[in-house]
């Protein structure tokens, strides 16, 4: 479990260490145990009044992929420090005029065993055209939970830091 305190050294690491010019605004910086997730905002594309939806929409996607092939080696030279330094892999994203995308990201495996229930809700979002496997159900599931139970997993958070800073406060502090 990773604190808020963490989070903030966290962040203030990358504002300090990314280039002023990379980013507009350094947006989201989020970590769990494999990896960290940096997310800055880069300008939209000028374009003329009145122009299509389907042109601003390739104009946005073009200057994201503009951004990601200019800035790749600075972002691979501060990901090398922080992944030394963090022990966790760097992921990259950015926002531009209101979209958000992310570049080459973990997505980490996750054993678990589930009973036939489970498994029948799994297998029923698959043959429904929701997913196409189990581990991708499974990860649909686990996002539905997320969009709907933000508040009560970030209460849910704010008390496991709690515990953590109780913890370390107790008789076997002394001893790590």
């Amino acid at each position: 479990m990773i604190t808020q305190e963490q989070r903030e050294k966290l962040r203030g690491w990358f504002a300090g260490r990314l280039p002023d010019d990379l980013f507009e605004e350094l947006v989201e910086v989020t970590v769990d145990r494999e990896e960290i997730t940096v997310v800055g905002r880069v300008p939209g594309p000028k374009l003329a009044e009145g122009v299509s939806d389907a042109e601003r929409e390739a104009a946005v996607q073009g200057r994201i992929q503009e951004f990601r092939e200019r800035t790749r080696e600075t972002r691979i030279d501060v990901a090398r420090e922080a992944e030394h330094q963090f022990r966790r892999k760097v992921s990259w994203g950015v926002e531009c005029a209101g979209q958000r995308a992310l570049f080459t990201h973990v997505a980490a495996p996750v054993m678990t065993r589930l009973r036939q229930p489970e498994r029948q809700v799994l297998d029923t979002l698959i043959a429904g055209g929701v997913a196409r496997s189990r581990s991708e159900a499974l990860a649909w599931c686990v996002r539905l939970v997320q969009k709907h139970t933000d508040d009560w997993l970030t209460e849910l958070r704010e008390s496991l830091e709690h515990v953590e800073k109780v913890r370390a406060q107790g008789p076997d502090a002394d001893q790590d």
